[in-house]
């Protein structure tokens, strides 16, 4: 009989082939008992030698599956003798409290690959091939434990030959709970635009071969709709683009291999492997000077948004297509992502001139991630370099584990825009996948409905609500609509930042932080945008920032960058700016001038800003670079793409008493150039500089009066990478210990993290 112990693994270990890792090891080890799935982790119950059982303990850390994360081992000695006769995976329980992080979906491995192009193979060419170590997870999941019932592949009874190798020990499908194949498993089907299906014995290759003709096809994957064309097709790509409704945005690419990419890419080794991650983000990548790609599809970047094949299907529709597919997202303007193929059918079909779907449901929408890596001579100047820019498929809902606890469980409902939820207790915030602009009924119920999800899978019931203190974005509206929730706690959206960008890095106690981004209520009612402060999770003292200016016409001046060079010019030379001969003045529409200057000298509709966004945007459009913009950011992605990066010279902003930052004489100093013939590509990267020279500026300038040493730089303005490795560079040149993110994005999809993590401090500190 021997020892009898009973083992709690907690982590990532449900779905990702634990249990049959167990089961082996156990075997092995000349163990009796059993394994299963609970709502806490992976419960183990073994009777044997004390000797072995100390072992098998130490084991399962040693090289668990490859897509499980073991986060802690629990083992009591049990005194009472159960008699175990062998050794059994059995049938899971999902009572008690539910704690268990779900598996982010993942690429298919190379094991499944060479079966499914095996013609001798049973699954050979079957688009929904998977195992334990590769395949759908979050996307099926409608409840824990992880087990078959608990996903939407309990629509399909599984055939003798797959329930064979389910409950074989030695097979790689060992309780792999999406086993399935031709006979037994999903299946593909066609329609074209009028919803009619086509017949053909190979859909795949029907399918590609319609693409090859210039059709644009809606495709449905793991997370929800693509729509696709031929990326080298320039007239299906600018189809696509007036279908869809987006005029420059730049779609995402998808090419069968790391060397048809380098086709038009430069690609470091960093960037392949992230490219090959199991995660298969979306990569920005720098393009090709001659790589013979239509500019139809990223007009105006530098770069190249590329990932590689994630799923069988994907796989197979690049068997022999030795270029490069458009693989946007399937959604028609600010929309979240179209993943039930009744939505499909009525949204997508006067986009696409067919759709190719398949009966496997989605059970929560995900959407593409996406990533920039550092990639020059000051790539070390941020840590590993990675910047996730979109958190979600492949990622999300792997939990961030913290270094404080969570004394109660939290909603953080995060920004308006790029939103993400957070849902936390004790060590870990889950946060959620890329939900989107809460801007329409759509995505609302997107959001909502991926809070409940989370709540219940997680067994979650938040006593804690935290928002963002702009009264207008719709989740603060929701937040305060929690009737259910007793305590309510509004955060200041850059302190959210900061906050944010200490619990990426797994830091705690106070630091100079550094938030810049489009714009964020702040305290005083008005919009920040350009901050530093001395914070820590429970409080956050604003020490300096940029000076306040008009935004006239509100959300206008975001959508027309003109307005807030025009309103830089006149707040800098006064009216005069009109005379000065430079094209953007000899461009300028007057009327529309007069008609903004009324509305500025009336304080009407023109509400005040300390923006570096902002400020991004007016040196773009007083370098006629863009002077109106389609999507967010597009004015400073311009600036940022055209700048020298190879200047070394610098504009300068003036520090005023009382921490106000000045600037009025960069404006002067880049007007003086642009009258000089100075390029705007000077004029960019001297304005790049004078920002980045700033940030280390006034960060030295606290550490002399605080003695602080630690600088956190978090906010959309961040994305850029040219400012951040820049502003990282001359940081660490004057010894700061400079944080910066890399497990969530910098951007407003970071921020929910940062608000969860400020509550918790706030109710701690008794602040609340």
């Amino acid at each position: 009989m021997g020892t009898r112990t009973q083992i709690l693994v907690r982590g990532i270990v449900q779905g990702v082939g634990f249990r049959p890792y167990v089961y082996s090891l156990a075997t092995k080890s000349d163990l009796k008992g059993w394994v299963l799935n609970n709502s806490k982790g992976v419960l183990i119950d073994v009777e044997g030698k004390a000797r072995s059982i100390e072992k098998f303990i130490a084991d399962l850390k040693l090289a668990p599956p490859p897509l499980s994360v073991v986060e802690t081992v629990e083992s009591k000695i049990l005194l009472s003798p159960a008699y175990h006769k062998d050794f059994r995976i059995v049938q899971s329980r999902g009572n008690g409290e539910r704690s268990v992080p779900v598996s982010a979906d993942t690429a298919t491995c190379v094991d499944c690959l060479s079966e499914m192009f095996d013609p001798g193979d049973r699954r050979f060419g079957y688009p929904f091939i998977n195992c334990t170590n590769c395949g759908p997870r979050f996307t099926i999941v409608e409840n824990i434990p992880y087990d078959r019932k608990n996903t939407t592949m309990r629509d399909f009874e599984m055939c003798a030959p797959c329930q064979t190798e389910y409950e074989d020990s030695g097979n790689r499908r060992f309780h792999a709970e999406a086993t399935c194949c031709t006979d037994c498993g999903p299946r593909l089907s066609l329609r074209n635009a009028a919803g009619e299906a086509e017949l053909s014995p190979d859909l795949v290759g029907r399918t590609r071969k319609l693409l090859e003709d210039g059709e644009i096809v809606a495709i449905k994957g793991i997370g929800g709709y693509h729509l696709a064309c031929d990326a080298l097709n320039a007239n299906a790509v600018s189809r696509l683009r007036q279908r869809k409704y987006r005029e420059d945005k730049p779609f995402a690419l998808m090419a069968a291999s790391e060397s048809v990419i380098k086709q038009y890419c430069d690609v470091s080794v960093a960037e392949a492997e992230v490219l090959q991650s199991r995660a298969r983000p979306i990569v920005l990548l720098v393009k090709k000077e001659n790589a013979k790609i239509p500019t139809e599809v990223a007009p105006g970047v530098a770069t190249l948004g590329f990932m590689l094949p994630s799923s069988p299907l994907h796989y197979l529709f690049f068997e022999g297509l030795d270029r490069p597919l458009v693989m946007t997202s399937g959604n028609i303007l600010d929309e979240p992502i179209v993943y039930q193929d009744r939505d499909a059918a009525e949204r997508l079909n006067k986009i696409a001139d067919y759709c190719l779907m398949h009966d496997r449901r989605i059970h929560i929408r995900t959407d593409d991630s996406i990533v920039r890596v550092a990639r020059n001579r000051r790539a070390n100047a941020i840590g590993s370099g990675l910047m996730v820019l979109r958190r979600s498929r492949g990622f999300a809902p792997a939990p961030i584990k913290t270094s404080f606890k969570f004394n109660g469980q939290i909603l953080a409902c995060g920004a308006e825009l790029k939103n993400t939820f957070c849902l936390a207790k004790d060590n870990y915030a889950f946060l959620s996948h890329h939900i989107g602009d809460l801007e329409n009924l759509e995505t609302l119920r997107s959001f909502t409905d991926g809070i409940e999800h989370f709540k219940r899978v997680f067994d979650l019931q938040p006593e804690i609500i935290a928002y963002d203190l702009h009264p207008e974005y719709l989740s603060t509206k929701y937040a305060h609509s929690c009737d259910g929730i007793g305590t309510k706690i509004g955060i200041q959206h850059h302190h959210a930042h900061i906050a944010s960008c200490l619990a990426d890095n797994g830091a705690q106690g106070e630091v100079i932080g550094v938030a810049m981004d489009g714009l964020g209520f702040g305290t005083d009612a008005k919009m920040w945008g350009g901050e530093f402060f001395v914070a820590d999770f429970a409080c956050a003292e604003r020490i300096a920032h940029l000076d306040y200016v008009p935004m006239p016409g509100g959300a206008k001046a975001i959508s027309e960058p003109w307005r807030m060079a025009a309103v830089y010019l006149q707040r800098t030379f006064g009216d005069e700016f009109l005379d000065f001969g430079i094209q953007f003045t000899d461009e300028l529409d007057r009327q529309k001038w007069t008609a903004l200057a009324s509305m500025i000298e009336s304080g009407i509709n023109c509400p005040e800003t300390s923006s570096m966004g902002r400020l991004f945007d007016a040196v773009s459009a007083l370098s006629c670079l863009r002077g109106t913009v389609n999507y967010e950011g597009q004015a400073a992605i311009a600036l940022e793409t055209i700048a020298d990066k190879t200047s070394t010279k610098s504009y300068e902003f003036n520090i005023a008493d009382g921490g106000i930052i000045k600037s009025e004489g960069l404006i002067k100093q880049a007007v003086d150039d642009l009258l000089d013939g100075v390029s705007a590509a000077e004029v960019s990267a001297k304005f790049h500089r004078a920002v980045a020279i700033l940030i280390a500026d006034v960060a030295t300038k606290i550490r002399e009066t605080r003695n602080l040493n630690r600088v956190a730089l978090s906010g959309g303005v961040f994305q850029n990478m040219f400012l951040l490795e820049t502003a990282c560079e001359m940081l660490r040149s004057r010894d700061f210990e400079v944080l910066t993110h890399s497990r969530v994005p910098t951007n407003d999809g970071g921020i929910s993290l940062g608000q969860a993590a400020i509550a918790n401090a706030q109710i701690r500190s008794g602040r609340i």
